[in-house]
């Protein structure tokens, strides 16, 4: 075992979460063994108890109790690993790369991070994106495992942390499609409905599943936060199921499913938001429509604008749809190439929905 010692953050490592920063350092210690000493105060930031999420900032000074030695080499290697097919498939993933940033159109079914059982994800397969670098890409946002399309990594330390800063601060776009239940109605507009945690955990409880609050309620609502979609039709058949344009104003957790719930137009194959006890305005249920609808998620990032962080050129990435959703929307006989580039450029909020 190791002494306690006294860290202190780098100019070059601020705004990053405590947990990614330790593993930096000591890549032998696994995420468990930072959350359990996280939890017990072993692990400190200038003096008090922090959480893995905890975003550091440059000079702060990071206590590191007595760890074991460092593994094995081949207990490393397995823990890097990534096999010659999932080397290929993240790859293939890659639609646009430079010297500073990596964008993928990533798989739907596949997560963006680790949990308890899970043990294939991006963050893991980013090890077979080095192309050359030192350094592995670092993830600066999320997608929900069964949603797909543009994900951004950064390549450098810097880019990552000028990816993260732009998107806290709204200076991105991200649109999505997808394909919902019935229509809404009006075929345009905003929901402004806030978030929050569902009760309960486990096999019977609801986990991560989020709730609206209407917005006249979220400043009294203890754990209920703003939350603001755009959202424009883009096609519709017979009231039954729509072609959706979504664009997420703010980036709660599931924020676009719970949204289209909340209106009674739970996105296709959301078997989340919508079962058969969700209200739905069309004939079919957010779970499925039939045999030629697949009942996997149609819900697809497929673009997102952005300002370089190290160049500062404008730039818009667009990933295609996944094989399921492509199935959808040629058997819907929904023109791809019709969509408008952005389908909010003109909209102005009607007050119509909350």
């Amino acid at each position: 075992m190791s002494a306690v010692q006294m860290l202190t953050v780098g100019a070059d490592e601020g705004d990053q979460r405590l947990d990614r920063w330790f593993r930096r350092h000591f890549p032998h210690i696994p995420q468990g063994r930072i959350d359990k000493m996280c939890r017990k105060g072993e692990i400190r930031v200038d003096g008090g108890r922090v959480k893995g999420a905890t975003r550091l900032t440059a000079g702060q000074e990071v206590r590191i109790p007595p760890l074991p030695e460092e593994a094995a080499p081949a207990v490393q290697r397995s823990t890097t690993y990534v096999s010659d097919a999932d080397a290929k498939m993240i790859r293939d993933a890659v639609i646009y790369r430079d010297d500073h940033i990596i964008v993928l159109n990533k798989p739907a079914g596949l997560a963006t991070q680790g949990g308890s059982k899970t043990s294939r994800h991006v963050d893991q397969l980013s090890e077979a994106l080095r192309f050359g670098m030192e350094d592995r890409p670092r993830l600066v946002h999320r997608l929900d495992k069964d949603t797909s399309g543009v994900l951004l990594l950064g390549r450098t330390r810097m880019a990552a942390k000028g990816l993260t800063e732009a998107m806290r601060h709204k200076a991105t776009r991200k649109i999505y499609w997808a394909a919902v239940a019935g229509t809404p109605q009006p075929r345009r507009g905003i929901v402004k409905f806030g978030l929050m945690k569902a009760p309960g955990h486990g096999a019977r409880g609801q986990g991560e599943k989020m709730i609206c609050v209407h917005p006249r309620d979220v400043a009294d609502t203890e754990g209920a936060k703003r939350a603001e979609t755009r959202y424009s039709t883009l096609s519709a058949l017979g009231g039954r199921v729509s072609w959706l344009a979504l664009e997420p104003v703010t980036g709660r957790t599931h924020q676009l499913r719970a949204h289209m719930a909340e209106l009674g137009h739970p996105i296709i194959g959301d078997g989340k938001y919508g079962g058969s006890s969700q209200e739905n305005l069309g004939d079919g249920w957010g779970a499925g429509l039939g045999e030629e609808i697949g009942r996997k998620l149609h819900l697809h990032a497929r673009s997102m604008s952005l300002r370089h962080p190290v160049t500062g050129a404008d730039l818009t990435v667009t990933a295609p749809l996944p094989a399921h959703m492509r199935h959808s929307w040629d058997f819907l006989g929904w023109e791809r190439s019709e969509a408008p580039d952005d389908p909010f450029e003109d909209l102005l909020d009607p007050g119509a929905r909350i």
